[in-house]
């Protein structure tokens, strides 16, 4: 044990000096459409275009972003993400460089909302068509939103800052008033991807009612933990029989993977402890059951989706952590975690401190994505660094 313990907090403190020399910024799979490319010329007026050009900067294990005129940026949720991170980093050891960055991290965010909606909301920093819908830069979406304003409300714990906790409490309105609503028979909902689609997605109406429920615990709007329970509801009716989840409702969304399960167990049982509603236990139950068992191999593998090991994706491994941690199980499955940790660290680290994307069969993306790869990895081993300190 003793052993593992030195390789993570080595691994991440070599994440750590990277992601602050980087000073928060870098790129991401989705941001192809930053490209003069497609800013520039007539082929970003064609959707399909932009959906393959997406695609293309995605898929490829070389970077082109240089040669293609995509420059680093912050993304407004791997700042939460990195909030959330330098909260935690504050409880295990009160450093005032760890108080410093929260509030630098903190005041970037809020400078970088979007404005003209209810309240308070974040979207990414680049363009963004998806087989579903198209949304501009920075559009709101509430799996930004959700993460941020856990963060923010992290930070207030800390900072007691109150611009930080009104604005948190804002996002209240902007998932209440500004996302769409699709309803079932008994008029239990989910709430949409952002202000401009209508999609059913599992994962980002319950990111919304977790939402919900953390602000609750500041403003005691009874009315938030009514919504969430609906939402709760809407998702844990449409669990397989084997206590899986697809991505969403849409024909082709009906894939089953790894982080989004996790997503999905770690607000459902967020509801549950807030709310003491524990309705929906067995849910919980029977998901947690089918993720661990079906996402995670004895080699310290984290698959990507059910029925496939490759890719392997980096968001597994992190949202694993997470998950457990948030659900309190971290400890009970410390040989699970330090199994998949360990493989991870040898696997899909740098000898730069910065993890690798994804990990396919023949070949690895070892483009050192800001969001997707660094700010989850950081995020996750703040939760695992905490556990150890309160275990």
């Amino acid at each position: 044990m003793m052993e593992e313990n030195k390789i993570v907090k080595k691994s991440f403190e070599d994440l750590k000096l990277f992601c602050e020399k980087e000073e928060f910024k870098g790129w991401d799979p989705y941001d192809g459409l930053n490209s003069w490319v497609i800013q520039k010329t007539p082929l970003g007026k064609s959707r399909l275009f932009r959906l393959a050009w997406i695609q293309f900067f995605k898929r490829s294990h070389i970077n082109l972003r240089p040669l293609f005129g995509v420059k680093k940026d912050y993304n407004p949720k791997g700042l939460g993400l990195f909030l959330i991170g330098y909260c935690n980093l504050y409880k295990v050891e009160p450093k005032e460089i760890y108080l410093n960055k929260i509030n630098f991290l903190a005041s970037e965010i809020l400078k970088l909302q979007t404005n003209g909606y209810s309240g308070a909301c974040w979207g990414y920093n680049f363009d963004w068509q998806a087989r579903a819908f198209f949304q501009p830069k920075y559009t709101p979406t509430v799996v930004a939103t959700s993460f941020i304003g856990e963060g923010l409300l992290e930070a207030y714990e800390i900072t007691k800052r109150e611009d930080l906790l009104l604005t948190a409490i804002s996002c209240s309105k902007f998932i209440l008033e500004d996302l769409n609503k699709s309803y079932d028979e008994d008029q239990d909902f989910t709430f949409s991807y952002s202000p401009v689609d209508n999609t059913q997605v599992y994962n980002a109406g319950l990111l919304g009612a977790k939402l919900l429920v953390l602000i609750y615990k500041y403003n005691q709007d009874d009315k938030l933990l009514s919504t969430a329970k609906k939402v709760v509801a809407y998702v844990c009716k449409r669990q397989a029989p084997d206590g899986s989840w697809a991505y969403g409702t849409l024909p082709f969304h009906q894939w089953i993977d790894n982080f989004h399960t996790g997503y999905n167990l770690e607000c459902i049982y967020k509801y549950q402890e807030i709310s003491g509603d524990s309705s929906f236990q067995e849910y919980i139950k029977k998901g947690l059951d089918y993720y661990l068992n079906t996402f995670f191999t004895k080699e310290g593998i984290s698959k990507y989706y059910n029925n496939k090991m490759y890719p392997i994706d980096i968001h597994a491994p992190a949202q694993l952590i997470v998950t457990l941690s948030k659900l309190g199980l971290l400890i009970d499955n410390i040989e699970l975690v330090d199994n998949i940790l360990k493989w991870t660290i040898k696997n899909m680290q740098s000898d730069k401190g910065y993890f690798y994307y994804q990990k396919k069969k023949f070949i690895t993306s070892k483009i050192p994505y800001i969001r997707w790869a660094q700010s989850w990895m950081f995020y996750a081993f703040s939760y695992y660094l905490l556990e150890e300190k309160f275990k």
